[in-house]
């Protein structure tokens, strides 16, 4: 009403011009909109442990109840899965290996960074007291025999002693070998943690997934165990054998493929790409990491011996500095002695020595891991029972950082050169 009255107004020329816009303004004004200061949502910082291990809980919590609300449960006191509806016991197990496996990748990259520090404390240590008792030696050898000087001695004595149980400790252990397993294990339990989490998001679970879940998270405790008394891999092995941290392959559930018959992406040319890839990986890549891990752990068993013996020949020395019968020679051993032990115990400890033989273990055992892949797809009869061809296929692919193109070439390669041409199948390390 107020609009229009003011329309006849402005036609009729009666009012002023500026009684008109105070009328109009007056009328078409609007409610003052009330401000709020509104937040930002802050972005998600943790990584995918914390959030799996934080919220599984509650996840599984809330899917239980879902279940358990729904219309087809509620006739029944049991749950009662459909065809294609996951169990919720399945579900809430597999969460519940999730949060095992989170804390277990916790535990190792902790403990490893403790072994780490044990290392590096160790090395500085033990050099230090080493080059302190050699330089004690040598300034005793050349003072007159007094009783300050007999304390100057039985002190780089005591030192030299003191290094030499250290050592054997030290070596027995083998802190940066320690360092190496607690690496591959938290990287380990880290990719089991993925597919487990990948099978809950998209796959469909059942009992038999989650006794493969519980297998591979008990071999990865026994292929890489936390304490040292006891239960410690043998540190320098007679015969170097590949690591080993999955369970036995076992024969896979059939996959349902709707009525239809069909390859599931296996054919015959892939097939025998693959069995060429297997004798690679067996000729090549795997006896070559095996002969590295072999040189390597007899050179860390001959520095673990000659960096004890010298230092206790150096503390023999030491005792008998600045006697007159075996003064020089005596001197000699207790100084170039002491000298060489620290370089040895740097060589072994420094260069990590243990750490580079365990790493060589591990890509031996990486290969073993995918020729039994390999193998267990290829024995299988049923093609139904395998893993899909074309996705198995892009895996290992992926694995020994090739192409699809170039996975197939080097198994042509392969057929057509023979044995003494071939290539090493990893091209990734």
């Amino acid at each position: 009403m107020a609009l229009q009255a003011s329309s006849f107004l402005c036609a009729s020329g009666s009012v002023s011009s500026r009684h008109q816009r105070r009328s109009i303004t007056a009328t078409i004004s609007l409610p003052k909109l009330r401000t709020s200061n509104l937040s930002q949502p802050k972005l998600p910082t943790r990584g995918l442990v914390e959030e799996l291990a934080l919220s599984s809980a509650t996840t599984t919590k809330t899917y239980l109840e879902r279940q358990s609300n729904s219309p087809k449960n509620n006739t029944s006191p049991r749950l009662q899965p459909q065809a294609n509806d996951s169990d919720p016991m399945v579900i809430a197990k597999l969460y519940a290996i999730m949060e095992a496996v989170a804390d277990r990748v916790e535990m190792h990259k902790n403990i490893g960074e403790q072994r780490n520090n044990w290392n590096s404390l160790l090395l500085t240590s033990i050099n230090a007291i080493t080059l302190a008792a050699a330089t004690m030696t040598g300034i005793a050898a050349t003072s007159s025999i007094s009783a300050p000087m007999m304390a100057v001695k039985t002190a780089s004595t005591l030192m030299y002693l003191s290094a030499t149980g250290m050592l054997l400790i030290m070596n027995k252990l083998q802190p940066s070998q320690l360092v190496e397993e607690q690496r591959n294990a938290s990287r380990l339990f880290k990719q089991l943690l993925g597919q487990i989490h990948t099978l809950v998001s998209i796959g469909n679970p059942t009992v038999v997934d989650v006794k493969e879940a519980m297998e591979k998270v008990l071999a990865l405790d026994r292929a890489y165990p936390l304490p040292l008394i006891g239960v410690m891999l043998e540190k320098f092995p007679s015969a170097v054998e590949p690591a080993v941290w999955w369970p036995q392959q076992r024969r896979r559930k059939m996959k349902g493929n709707n009525g239809k018959m069909d390859w599931n992406g296996w054919n015959g040319k892939l097939e025998e790409e693959m069995r060429e890839l297997v004798g690679i990986m067996e000729r090549k890549d795997k006896a070559d990491y095996l002969r590295l891990a072999e040189k390597a752990v007899k050179l860390n068993k001959a520095l673990a011996l000659a960096g004890p013996l010298l230092t206790g020949l150096a503390a023999v020395g030491s005792a008998f500095a600045g006697s007159s019968s075996l003064g020089a020679w005596a001197t000699m051993l207790g100084v170039v002695g002491g000298a060489l032990a620290s370089i040895v115990n740097t060589v072994e400890h420094g260069g990590q020595v243990g750490m580079v033989f365990e790493m060589y273990r591990s890509n031996a055992g990486f290969f073993r891991l995918m020729e039994e892949s390999v193998e267990s797809n290829l024995n299988e009869s049923d093609v139904g029972r395998r893993e899909n061809g074309e996705l198995f296929e892009m895996k290992v692919a992926l694995q020994l950082g090739r192409s699809l193109s170039e996975l197939r070439d080097l198994a042509a390669s392969s057929s057509r050169k023979g044995e003494t041409d071939e290539e090493f199948a990893n091209k990734l390390f």
